[in-house]
């Protein structure tokens, strides 16, 4: 992709002119492309029956949807390159296009190489290539378009139905998408009417910066490392919009070469981003809330895709590069103003705010809002400035299925994985009171606070009055060891944040029923 121009330079100042000029695809141009991706549209929609090994089924096309940077609106002069996902009646759930997927493409394959209209336009380089999932790729090479057009096709299962929502899926959909356990983002095409319009929907200059971040990924990353494992574009537009969304508040007009500064930090802070948003799915579902925090806890960068909360596009990739990459381009002209002062970036967190909930036992919920990178020590600062606790304060939080954990002053929220929306606990002790969680029958665990030369009866009627388990069918045990009621904590050896078990006692009846 040659350019007349240079992105490095070309001044802060003129980028909005750089795009316009040399980025803007022209309307004559979309139309040759367009006039291509119609025949390919016309070859997939019509009819057909397949007996192949595996498919023993009639095959209908139910929709052929364009997706990626032609149909979003973001795609850049002269690179043609794209893409089909089509929908077939052979697919009626995930397991069924994981089954029949090499099947089909073997199907379009043969039945490509036979189109007269496609052969007429000039198909070359016919092939299924590897990828997440397998595609079918083809070259149009036609008198009309300047350069080659790359065509890859996509078959897919119809998840969503016949139409697409533009706000939150029914939960069910992603249900069924956790349970068919298929490989991250192997089945995303099935959800490729929401990635495109999450990114067409957007105001024109967002466009603009996409083309222009698009653009530098293009010639000076890719070009530069054609043989590295790099993130795709569908990463670095998340992130950009990221960048837009939380440094301007959505604005609509703002200065491109800030948005290009901040995208260019972002990239060198890669390591510590984490980016999810909530507009299709959220964490009010048990399942998909448990997919998503573990997801969150993943190494950074994270950038789940807002249409499949299975599929973290920046896993696995060389962003050590595109930080390389990042730090020449902010010592590039594009990146600085006429004074040859360096543009400033937004002020964009690399991770959003999270609202924490903090329970204490006999008072009211607090709500407050941090961001995962502050440590615990600004919560517990919070708190104080609101609640005026003069004891020493102990979080803690439980993860669903889990052990709870104790927070650490100096640590992150981040560093414990706490990324979204989180319920804590908090426990004021006043020395020499030392902290146990007593873990319950049905795994939650609540925090106490005990004296070491107290006696157990005294914790077990604190959990009476906070649970209503009475306490005389209260059993509590600590490292196999059953507690009883007038021995003290000390001579069990139990210390601070030790985990105590509770169940319910055997009645005296099962204690002497014959076995």
């Amino acid at each position: 992709m040659a350019l007349a121009q240079e992105l490095y330079d070309t001044a802060a100042s003129r980028l909005d002119s750089f795009v316009a000029q040399w980025l803007q695809p022209t309307r004559k141009w979309k139309e040759e492309v367009l006039e291509v991706v119609r025949t390919v549209e016309q070859f997939l929609r019509q009819e057909f029956f397949c007996w192949e090994q595996g498919l023993d089924q009639e095959v209908r096309v139910l929709k052929v949807v364009k997706v990626g940077s032609f149909a979003n609106g973001t795609v850049i002069r002269g690179t043609a390159h794209v893409e089909l996902v089509v929908f077939l009646s052979c697919f009626r759930s995930f397991q069924e296009e994981a089954k029949h997927h090499q099947a089909v493409l073997r199907l379009l394959r043969k039945k490509a190489c036979c189109c007269q209209d496609l052969l007429a336009l000039g198909l070359s380089d016919l092939s299924v290539a590897q990828g997440v999932p397998d595609t079918l790729i083809f070259t149009i090479e036609t008198r009309e378009t300047a350069e080659p057009i790359d065509v890859t096709i996509v078959p897919a299962y119809r998840a969503l139905g016949p139409s697409v929502p533009n706000s939150e899926i029914p939960p069910e959909v992603y249900v069924s998408l956790i349970k068919a356990c298929g490989y991250p983002g192997n089945f995303s095409p099935s959800f490729s009417e929401l990635q495109r319009n999450f990114v067409k929907h957007r105001p024109t200059k967002l466009k603009s910066l996409l083309r222009l971040v698009n653009y530098w990924y293009l010639q000076y990353v890719k070009a530069k490392c054609p043989r590295a494992n790099l993130p795709p574009l569908y990463a670095l537009d998340l992130l950009t919009i990221y960048a837009w969304e939380m440094g301007t508040h959505r604005e609509e007009s703002f200065s491109l070469a800030e948005g290009l500064t901040t995208v260019m930090e972002l990239l060198q802070d890669a390591e510590l981003v984490c980016i999810y948003w909530t507009k299709y799915y959220t964490l009010q579902n048990p399942v998909i809330a448990g997919v998503i925090r573990k997801q969150l806890k993943k190494e950074r960068p994270i950038i789940l895709d807002p249409a499949d909360p299975t599929h973290n596009v920046a896993e696995g990739y060389r962003w050590d590069i595109m930080a390389q990459r990042a730090c020449q381009c902010l010592k590039q002209n594009c990146c600085y103003d006429n004074s040859n002062t360096p543009v400033p970036g937004w002020d964009v967190k690399r991770a959003r705010d999270i609202q924490l909930t903090v329970e204490q036992w006999g008072h009211s919920d607090l709500v407050i809002w941090m961001n995962p990178y502050e440590p615990v020590s600004k919560v517990k600062e919070k708190i104080r400035q609101s609640r005026g606790h003069t004891g020493l304060q102990r979080l803690s939080f439980q993860e669903p299925g889990g052990e709870r954990q104790l927070l650490s002053s100096h640590s992150s929220l981040a560093y414990y994985g706490i990324f979204s929306d989180t319920h804590i606990c908090l426990l004021v002790t006043v020395s020499p009171e030392i902290q146990v969680f007593v873990k319950n029958p049905d795994g939650r665990s609540h925090a106490y606070a005990i004296h070491p030369y107290q006696f157990v009866l005294g914790l077990k009627q604190s959990i009476e009055d906070r649970q209503g388990f009475p306490s005389k069918q209260q059993q509590l045990a600590f490292q196999g060891h059953v507690l009883q009621d007038w021995f003290d904590f000390a001579c069990y050896g139990i210390q601070d944040s030790d985990t105590i078990i509770l169940s319910k006692k055997a009645t005296e009846e099962a204690l002497l029923s014959p076995r």
